[in-house]
């Protein structure tokens, strides 16, 4: 799913972890690459996104190495830490990696804390299928969407998941979603939609979209058969 409204974004080119050793000229212009390709995750989302996806694909050991090498450099870098650290925590899901990366990043930085919350956007096809839509806040300028096409009485015909993307870029009011029009809509009525999608999903015993789990904290609050309604990532 991609918005493209807002978007203006500079293509920035992924470069690997420089080696530990590194002395020669050569060795000096990778890490000035490395570097140069960290800083900019603090304002392209697209790098932000690649850094994630690049990360996800490796195994352990090379993870840690990456981390190891964002760890030695994050303080050459002019941007708040959460900006090299908050993609690669976005798609690790080992508990001690976890741990590794939370620690890393370090208190909340004021300057990268998001001055605005979540928002819902809704729409209705004619066919009587709705639109859900949740923006919520990341880090800096950065926001994840959730996007789902559901009956709340039959559950999730589709759902889209954009983990990064540039908070000018997110959806809006009035803009248009596979021919449908969205409109602003109280985060909590929505949530409270969705969560009846859920339970109706779950009745109909199909797995539920992967990507709802990331918004399960926004279901906390639910108590719709007094079970929890999606398991946190």
């Amino acid at each position: 799913m991609a918005f493209e409204q807002g978007k203006n974004m500079a293509t920035v080119e992924q470069t690997s972890p420089p080696l530990r050793d590194a002395s020669s000229s050569e060795d000096k212009r990778v890490l000035n690459a490395w570097c140069a390709w960290l800083g900019a995750l603090a304002t392209n989302a697209e790098a932000a996104l690649a850094a994630a996806l690049a990360y996800k694909q490796l195994e352990g050991p090379a993870r840690d190495s990456w981390l190891a090498a964002v760890e030695h450099d994050a303080d050459r870098l002019d941007v708040p830490r959460v900006a090299v650290f908050a993609p690669l925590l976005a798609v690790e899901s080992d508990p001690e990696r976890r741990l590794r990366i939370t620690r890393s990043m370090g208190p909340a930085d004021e300057v990268a804390t998001p001055r605005l919350g979540a928002r819902g956007l809704c729409g209705r096809g004619a066919n009587g299928l709705r639109i859900g839509m949740v923006i919520t806040p990341l880090y800096l300028d950065f926001v994840q969407v959730l996007a789902c096409g559901y009956r709340a009485n039959q559950g999730f015909e589709w759902v889209r998941h954009e983990p990064i993307l540039s908070r000018t870029a997110a959806p809006v009011e009035s803009q248009f979603l596979d021919g449908i029009a969205l409109e602003a809509i109280p985060l909590n009525v929505l949530v409270d939609d969705l969560a009846h999608a859920v339970v109706a999903h779950n009745r109909s015993h199909r797995p539920l979209p992967e990507a709802l789990s990331f918004f399960a904290h926004l279901f906390d609050a639910q108590e719709l058969g007094g079970n929890q309604l999606l398991p946190c990532r």
